[in-house]
């Protein structure tokens, strides 16, 4: 009698394990679906639609600098969910570091920019890595969090290249702009 009442009692506490996983599985598949009916998550996946998949961003990247800067627009929804939504400084760096290497690529004159803009998909880099996120993605987890001081760096070398690529072309069109008068 009492080995069959200690193998209740450890079958009610296995029950009660399997009971908690599914409780914290439970809770986890709520929290993703109110992420995922959130608005800046649908307009994220909309952009990532639009710029990436529709190459919007490299047809944009055409009119020489607001090009860029109007697909840079397009990450303030992937920044405020990362950062305001799912509350991760890792994860927020990563997005900005995809953005600006995706416009500092765009900026390429010649249209060169504009080609590597069709592969770069800077959109869609940053909704797979905030989708790890919202699933739980351990290995994204990681990824993000391994390049948290990575990004951090990458990200002033990026804007310090992106005001140099920008001075550069200013000063080119300046030029261009001279041969053309003389």
């Amino acid at each position: 009698m009492l080995y069959r009442d200690n193998r209740l009692s450890l079958h009610h506490v296995f029950s009660d394990g399997e009971n908690k996983d599914m409780d914290k599985e439970e809770k986890r598949q709520q929290r993703r679906r109110r992420l995922m009916e959130n608005r800046a998550y649908q307009a994220m996946g909309n952009l990532t639609r639009y710029m990436d998949r529709y190459y919007l961003d490299a047809l944009i990247g055409i009119i020489p600098g607001w090009g860029d800067a109007i697909a840079l627009l397009s990450v303030v929804p992937f920044v405020y969910f990362s950062f305001s939504v799912i509350r991760s400084i890792p994860l927020t760096l990563a997005v900005l570091n995809n953005a600006l290497r995706d416009v500092l690529l765009g900026m390429i004159p010649f249209f060169v920019g504009d080609i590597i803009d069709v592969f770069h998909r800077a959109n869609t880099k940053n909704m797979a890595m905030i989708q790890g996120f919202v699933d739980g993605d351990e290995a994204v987890i990681r990824q993000v969090n391994r390049r948290a001081l990575q990004s951090a760096v990458v990200l002033v070398v990026l804007l310090l290249l992106i005001v140099l690529m920008a001075w550069a072309l200013v000063n080119f069109g300046g030029y261009l702009i001279s041969l053309v008068k003389s």
